[in-house]
């Protein structure tokens, strides 16, 4: 997410994040290899980041306006919970802070009281069901760095189901490796 006043503001300081957290998305699922915890994903996105694709939407990336009418769209359609990547990407700690302050007292005020309500709702009704999932869930032990595996992407197994889409809102994930392409 990247709220500011300034929508050229925003796009400045969020697009590169938004579009790094979409390449990662399709190097990580459809086109890369890499070995956990060691891929320079950041420098090979910087080669190709002018390459990428743009697309209608930019989801959390605008004024407190349009992030109020972005985020009422998908309030209405049902949906609860929405996850914004604030640290993708090479972004300053001082915009994240201010992006988030400026999210938290202009856009969120409209959506938290009928989110208090919803929410106990919600958890009332899954308790038992999340009480039950964490006592059954087993502790793992360390790995060596021997044993951690090169891992392909799915995509390189298969052909990609991702099209291109013109829909706002949604992230340009790469469906082949740009660095590939020459």
């Amino acid at each position: 997410m990247s709220c500011h006043p300034d929508e050229a503001e925003a796009i400045r300081r969020g697009l590169d994040g938004f579009r790094f957290f979409g390449y990662s998305l399709g190097y990580y699922a459809l086109f890369g290899e890499h070995r956990p915890g060691r891929a320079e994903l950041w420098e090979r996105f910087l080669q190709v980041k002018d390459r990428l694709p743009d697309n209608a939407g930019r989801g959390g990336i605008g004024t407190p306006d349009q992030l109020r009418e972005h985020l009422a769209r998908y309030e209405k359609a049902g949906i609860d919970q929405v996850m914004f990547i604030q640290q993708s990407g090479a972004n300053r700690h001082e915009d994240i802070c201010q992006s988030l302050e400026i999210f938290a007292s202009r856009v969120m005020p409209e959506f938290k009281e009928r989110e208090r309500i919803r929410a106990a709702e919600k958890q009332r009704e899954l308790a038992p069901f999340i009480e039950a999932a964490l006592a059954r869930k087993p502790r793992m032990a360390p790995v060596a760095e021997t044993d951690i595996p090169r891992i392909e992407a799915f995509g390189r197994k298969a052909p990609s189901p991702l099209l291109t889409s013109d829909r706002g809102g949604a992230i340009s994930i790469p469906t082949a490796d740009p660095l590939a392409a020459g």
